[in-house]
């Protein structure tokens, strides 16, 4: 994964906000959800690699294209649930030295 895991919050964040946000335009709002929750979907998927990700992008795909559970912060609670609840850590660049015989 090349984000770190404050990017991650910080599109997690816009994400959530993006998806609460359709609960506040009259009429319309329930038609965007259905095009947001796929959207979502394949995002949680791109951020959180692995069983998880694809879990957690079922779940936004179903808090998003439900009536009146756009309130969840899908996004965020994902990434409270891998790096403060697991305790992941970034991930950290590793270097090998090779000395090399002439």
């Amino acid at each position: 994964m090349t984000n770190s895991k404050y990017t991650l919050l910080k599109k997690g964040l816009i994400y959530d906000l993006v998806g609460m946000a359709t609960m506040f335009v009259p009429v319309i709002g329930p038609f965007l959800d259905i095009l947001w929750a796929p959207y979502a979907a394949k995002k949680m998927s791109d951020m959180y690699e692995g069983k998880q990700g694809r879990i957690a992008s079922i779940v936004v795909f179903i808090e998003e294209i439900l009536p009146i559970s756009d309130f969840m912060p899908t996004f965020t609670l994902m990434w409270l649930y891998t790096y403060v609840w697991q305790g992941k850590k970034d991930p950290v660049a590793q270097t090998i030295e090779v000395e090399l015989e002439e």
